[in-house]
């Protein structure tokens, strides 16, 4: 009888992945990850680890499975809050889920359960594993969760094929009702549950607060930029080559100060992202503001009015060799090759049609249509149909 340890979350989700394990016939144990201590930065009074731990519990008792804790904390810190602090330090904005999966559930935490004695890690991700024979050898596929609603896929995006190999996705043939519906069929503490929102394991945390443990506040100044700014010129110059227009079309615009008017200020441009509308606290205009662009060495955050200001859209982005990752290595391309494919820039985006370009300092991802808010820090996934086949951080 294989092994499968589940990382149960004390959510229906992997409450469900659980139940459906030992229905195929898995010798399954429940392991609850804790990785934040520090309740000082969530929202009221709740203690989500706790209530979460003994949730988990509950549900490994109806099952009757073994459970226990595991304490990432330590690990959780290094790997996912420092680094956090350090990208928002620097600008950019990071994606704690994509990470955790990558640095804790599928790293710290698979190693942990092989250590056990497992032969496989499960999870209760809406997605789904395939597996294909290519030149004699078996090559693992991450797809889409059946439920397009709630597909997780992307943020599995920087799996790799050792951690699929050793991964299960139980319920990803399936919906979210069915899921609560078996839920509650088998009477499950978790079954009317509502999902997570927050951080990756720390619960709903307050994010300025939770910077601000690390980041300094820092007067600035907030700066309006007008649509008709000549910056934002329609005249795209003349290009020799492809990589020279690419690189145009994924350009960072320097703003300056005196491009627009200064209309308000703020505690630290680290505090904020692109396309952001919330918090900025600048009253008095037709329509609202969104953030633009940061400038964290100048400290000033730039706006414009409106969600369909010039200066949020962009056809291009790039990743650095660095930062590209390919769970299907066999599709990789080399220098100067091209691929189409569908690709989406945040979890709950609709799927664009896109096309790479590899060169040699990384690899450029053009829209067929204009994306709002391209944001450093963040990762852009690329699909063929419903596989995810690679992904990487906008830089």
């Amino acid at each position: 009888m294989k092994r499968v340890i589940i990382g149960l979350s004390g959510g229906v989700d992997s409450s469900v992945a659980a139940y459906l394990l030992k229905e195929q016939g898995y010798e399954v144990i429940g392991l609850f990850m804790k990785n934040w201590h520090d309740d000082s930065v969530t929202i009221s009074n709740e203690c989500p680890w706790l209530d979460d731990s003994n949730d988990a519990m509950l549900v490994a008792e109806k099952l009757g499975i073994p459970f226990q804790t595991v304490d990432l904390s330590e690990q959780y810190k290094e790997r996912i809050v420092d680094y956090m602090f350090h990208e928002y330090e620097k600008g950019r904005t990071p994606n704690p889920d994509v990470l955790c999966n990558r640095e804790i559930k599928f790293d710290v935490f698979m190693k942990i359960a092989l250590d056990l004695g497992a032969d496989y890690v499960a999870t209760g991700h809406y997605c789904r594993k395939g597996t294909i024979q290519k030149d004699g050898k078996e090559i693992y596929q991450l797809l889409a969760g059946v439920d397009e609603n709630k597909d997780q896929s992307y943020f599995l995006c920087q799996l790799s094929q050792d951690q699929l190999a050793k991964s299960l996705f139980p319920i990803g043939e399936l919906t979210k009702p069915e899921v609560r519906d078996i839920a509650a069929k088998l009477d499950l503490v978790t079954a009317e549950k509502k999902d997570s929102q927050g951080l990756c394991f720390i619960g709903k945390v307050k994010l300025p607060d939770f910077l601000q443990q690390q980041l300094k506040q820092k007067e600035g100044v907030i700066v309006e930029i007008p649509k008709e700014q000549a910056v934002f010129g329609n005249m795209e110059p003349e290009f020799n080559s492809v990589e020279e227009k690419l690189k145009y079309l994924s350009r960072k615009i320097a703003y300056k100060v005196d491009y627009g008017k200064i209309v308000g200020k703020h505690q630290g441009a680290h505090y904020f992202t692109k396309g952001q509308r919330k918090g900025l606290a600048v009253g008095g205009t037709l329509e609202p503001l969104f953030v633009i662009d940061t400038d964290v060495d100048e400290n000033v955050i730039y706006t414009g009015q409106g969600k369909e200001h010039p200066g949020l859209f962009k056809k291009a982005l790039f990743v650095t060799n660095q930062e590209l990752h390919w769970i299907r290595e066999d599709l990789k391309l080399d220098l100067n090759e091209t691929m189409e494919v569908m690709a989406r820039i945040r979890y709950r985006q609709s799927l664009q049609k896109a096309v790479l370009y590899k060169v040699e300092s990384g690899l450029y991802v053009e829209f067929e249509a204009f994306q709002s808010a391209i944001t450093e820090g963040q990762f852009v996934a690329w699909y063929l149909e419903d596989e995810l086949v690679g992904s990487g951080v906008i830089s």
